[in-house]
Parts: structure tokens; C-alpha cells; sequence
């Protein structure tokens, strides 16, 4: 493993929004980006960028209101954390890029590709796309329950999604610890996206979007329900390195995969 010389960058958005990412790796690499789950930030992919290979250019995000990210915006869609991500890669003059996410990230990196057809080559979901009660499109019962969860309980539904993300035998130090970084999410951004996030027609979304998508799954946590429902047009690949959360459990496998991505471009 080589600890990579990364460089902490900024652009702005509009409505006072300004978007903080790092970059390492040479310029003239195979450029992979990575964005950061709900309540999450940037660092999750620190250990992962430093088992990549040197010949590929990492640029993580932050999207706006998580990590040193900071915006004044109304807007919380998916749709506008793509164009967050997006104004990144247009920053950094990207001609092409693998996109991968983790969790609200991979839907923010289907909306990227959407986006931005010709620069995105592929697009990868870290444990994300296949929870049936989260990314497809939901009835309006379903987003009400949702957002009266978090509205009401917003300790309670964070806690839900740390153990609804959590295998059988899952270290509670662990959730706890995972807990207590989402939990604390900048605010009103952390409710404001949940509800973007259950608004969010994944199925419109991926009719939109011609890149080929791999989705990393933890084969607990994955039913073969939503296998049947999409993998005609997604490829979901099982892997058993850990949580949801297995990007920060497991660096170095989590790596491979997104290496064994990259190389095939």
C-alpha cells in the first residue's frame, strides 16, 4: 500500500454552495470518483484510494452540507447532488470517469451519469440500488411513513438504517460508531435529502441512464427479489466484506473491486 499525496480542493455552485474534494493520483490516470453515502463524508474512501493502483486518479467528494462541503440551497434532490458531483468533474477538466457510490452516493452516481453521458464510462454501487424499501420508486403511503420516521424520530430513523445495515454479528461498537457520525449531519440538509432520497424514481432514472452499472452487494442483506426485478439491467455482484459499510470495514477489498472496474475500461 502507498499513502497517496492527495490535494483538498473547492468549486462553487450557486446559492453559496461550495463543494469540497480531494485528488490524488496523476492526471493523466484513469480518473475513478467517489461519493460518500448519507451523513457520510469524503475520508470513507481514504485507505480505499491509497490500496488503488498508482495509475488511477481518485477524486472524492463531499456533496454539499456533508463533510467541509457548505451550501444555503432549498434543493435537496438526488438530482442536484449529481450536478454537485458533476461540477466537480467539469472542475477538473474529465474527459472520462468511472463513478461509484456507497449507499445514497449510488444513487447520486446514477444521476451523474445520467447527467453526463459522455464523460461517464461506468457506474458502481457500493451497497446500494437493490434495498426494494429505499431506491425504487415508493407509493406515497410509503414516503409519508418515511418521512414521518425521521421527522418525528430522527435518532430513532438513523438508528433504523444502522441496523437495517448491519449483518448478523455486526460489532455494536461498530454501529455505534456509525451512528453516531450520521446522526450528526448538518441540518435541515440531513432530513431534506432522506425525503430527496425516498422522492427519487430510481426506475425513471435508470431508463434515462445507458452506462453499465455494477452494484456490490452484501449477500446478507440482499433479497432475491430485487435480483429478479433488475438484474436484466444491472449487474449486481454479492460480496461478503461486512456492513453496508464495508468500504470503511474492508479498504483494500473494496478497492480490488473498484480496480477490477476501472481496468476494464
Amino acid at each position: 500500500m502507498t499513502t497517496r499525496a492527495k490535494r483538498h480542493l473547492e468549486v462553487q455552485r450557486e446559492d453559496h454552495t461550495a463543494i469540497r474534494y480531494t485528488v490524488s493520483g496523476p492526471a493523466s490516470g484513469t480518473t475513478l470518483a467517489l461519493i460518500h453515502g448519507w451523513g457520510l463524508n469524503r475520508t470513507d474512501f481514504d485507505a480505499i484510494a491509497d490500496h488503488l493502483p498508482d495509475d488511477v486518479r481518485v477524486i472524492a467528494v463531499d456533496l454539499a452540507e456533508h463533510g467541509e462541503s457548505r451550501s444555503t440551497r432549498n434543493v435537496w434532490t438526488i438530482e442536484e447532488f449529481g450536478r454537485d458531483v458533476a461540477a466537480v468533474l467539469e472542475a477538473e477538466s474529465i474527459d472520462t470517469a468511472v463513478v461509484a457510490g456507497h449507499s445514497l452516493g449510488g444513487a447520486v452516481a446514477v444521476e451523474v451519469g445520467r447527467q453526463l453521458p459522455d464523460k461517464v464510462s461506468h457506474i458502481v454501487a457500493l451497497d446500494a440500488l437493490h434495498y426494494l424499501g429505499l431506491f425504487p420508486a415508493q407509493s406515497a403511503e410509503q414516503v409519508e411513513a418515511m418521512e414521518n420516521l425521521f421527522r418525528q424520530d430522527f435518532e430513532g430513523g438513523v438508528r433504523g438504517l444502522v441496523e437495517g445495515g448491519s449483518p448478523a454479528g455486526t460489532d455494536e461498537a461498530l454501529k455505534d460508531a456509525y451512528f453516531e457520525k450520521m446522526v450528526a449531519v448538518r441540518q435541515p440538509a440531513g432530513l431534506h435529502s432522506i425525503e430527496g432520497l425516498v422522492h427519487w424514481d430510481m426506475d425513471a432514472a435508470l431508463s434515462e441512464t445507458k452506462q453499465p452499472i455494477t452494484v456490490f452487494a452484501i449477500r446478507e442483506l440482499t433479497d432475491q427479489e430485487a435480483i429478479e426485478r433488475y438484474g436484466d439491467r444491472i449487474d449486481i455482484v454479492l460480496v461478503d466484506l461486512g456492513s453496508h459499510h464495508f468500504q470503511v470495514e474492508a479498504p483494500e477489498g473494496t478497492a480490488r473491486l473498484l480496480a477490477g472496474v476501472v481496468d476494464s475500461k
